[in-house]
């Protein structure tokens, strides 16, 4: 657990001035990362007048060798000072990153615990709806964290969060405790233990009404939504649990899943640790027809494929929304038959060779993810999924379910590559699979 001294710190952090590094040493740089992150404790409070943030962070590390200084994500926050102890810390912030250097360098192996104070305005990754009172985040979580936002980098969280009082929240993990901090504000605080990406943390808030399933291991939860009615949205939730953990080979890994609707008329999904963020749009257009039939199995397939195992870096996103994409489409097999199952996959490879067509068909590796177009989204959705669909039409059904289950089960709190995928279909199928990636995933083959 963090020393709890830190709130001091933290108070302290809000009033002191910052200490800019050097701009001569800001190019010291140590290969590879020097740390790992192990824990964030949060209190964040949100401005819905304002659409701001500030947030009072303390970061707990382990430095993997000899240091004087650290990077982090801080895309678009103010660091109104950052502390290890009592002490002041030099920062700079430049290109969406917050450099830190220590007083003392660090030693391989030491624990340290770095408090930052920040503010800011996040322009896309936690979004307010004022009129509502609501908010919630979208994927850059270092809009509204300052963070390692990478996904070989896992850590625990605990978020504390100051609400209106009238206000629920739901976020990544599980709840830990709701109280007054006055009769108009109150501070939720969530639990989220099981180390995962912080890109993958998250939170909703708002007056959500909110009803269970039979075993309390699904909750739905949205605005504007009767218990009845949110039943009836999410009607496929429990069996596309018990399929997913079937062909995962890997049983859900937290005690409680939580769908929540958001108030928007779009259409879209955001994968969170233990939830998923859904939009009244979607809702509405599921009680009155079939509406989108895949989205919540992509968001739910996710918590295995993207979270549970996540892609190394951002060159091999497809291992998480190419797999999201893919099961969505395996789960309306069990669904709807074999049939709805071909209609998805059908899709996929239509937009698939659209994008090739024109000339734009890339690796599923790709050399660089910083500024992907609609065209290379594609690929990594609908170029992946489809990709999938020939592997399991190339190995057989037994070894292509063989081999993903073991590769999940293998990889499960890891990070991994395409290759790491690779040789678990190798090992599954008892076939050496290096001319189907080629031509497939890495467009090498002649």
């Amino acid at each position: 657990m963090i020393n709890r001294t830190w709130i001091l710190l933290l108070l302290t952090a809000l009033i002191a001035p910052g200490h800019p590094i050097d701009a001569r040493t800001q190019n010291a740089t140590t290969p590879g990362r020097a740390f790992d992150v192990l824990d964030y404790d949060l209190q964040l409070e949100p401005d819905f007048k304002e659409r701001t943030v500030k947030g009072n962070v303390m970061i707990r590390l382990k430095m993997n060798q000899a240091a004087d200084r650290i990077e982090l994500d801080s895309d678009g926050l103010t660091v109104d000072g950052v502390y290890e102890g009592h002490v002041p810390q030099a920062f700079e912030q430049r290109d969406r990153t917050l450099a830190i250097r220590f007083g003392l360098q660090s030693r391989p192996g030491q624990i340290r615990e770095i408090a930052i104070a920040y503010h800011g305005q996040p322009r896309s990754g936690l979004r307010f709806v004022p009129d509502r009172l609501e908010a919630y985040t979208i994927f850059s979580t270092s809009q509204w964290l300052p963070c390692v936002d990478a996904p070989d980098e896992r850590a625990t969280l605990r978020l504390r969060v100051v609400l209106p009082a009238a206000l629920d929240l739901i976020a990544s993990g599980v709840r830990v405790e709701r109280r007054a901090l006055t009769p108009e504000r109150h501070e939720h605080t969530w639990r989220q233990d099981q180390p995962v990406p912080a890109f993958t943390f998250g939170f909703a808030a708002g007056t959500f009404t909110s009803v269970t399933d039979s075993d309390k291991r699904l909750r739905f939860a949205g605005a504007g939504f009767s218990e009845t009615e949110l039943r009836t949205v999410f009607r496929d939730s429990t069996d596309m649990l018990a399929f997913l953990e079937e062909r995962a080979g890997v049983r859900y890994p937290d005690a409680e899943y939580t769908q929540v609707l958001v108030s928007s008329n779009g259409t879209f999904g955001q994968e969170i640790s233990s939830l998923s963020i859904l939009t009244a749009g979607y809702g509405r257009a599921r009680l009155t027809g079939p509406g989108d039939k895949t989205l919540a199995a992509h968001e739910l397939a996710h918590q295995w494929w993207g979270i549970l195992v996540t892609c190394r870096d951002w060159t091999h996103f497809w291992l998480n929304e190419g797999f999201a994409t893919f099961m969505a489409a395996a789960y309306e097999e069990r669904r709807a038959g074999r049939d709805e199952y071909m209609r998805e996959i059908d899709a996929a490879r239509t937009a698939y060779e659209k994008v090739r067509a024109a000339g734009h068909d890339r690796s599923l590796v790709f050399p660089d993810w910083k500024q992907p177009t609609a065209d290379d989204r594609t690929l990594v959705y609908q170029k992946g999924a489809y990709v999938l669909h020939r592997l399991r039409e190339t190995v057989g059904e037994q070894a292509f379910w063989s081999g993903l289950r073991a590769y999940t089960r293998k990889y499960a709190g890891q990070s991994v590559t395409t290759a790491d995928f690779q040789k678990a279909m190798e090992q599954a199928s008892g076939r050496d699979l290096s001319g189907f990636f080629a031509e497939w995933v890495y467009l090498t083959k002649p």
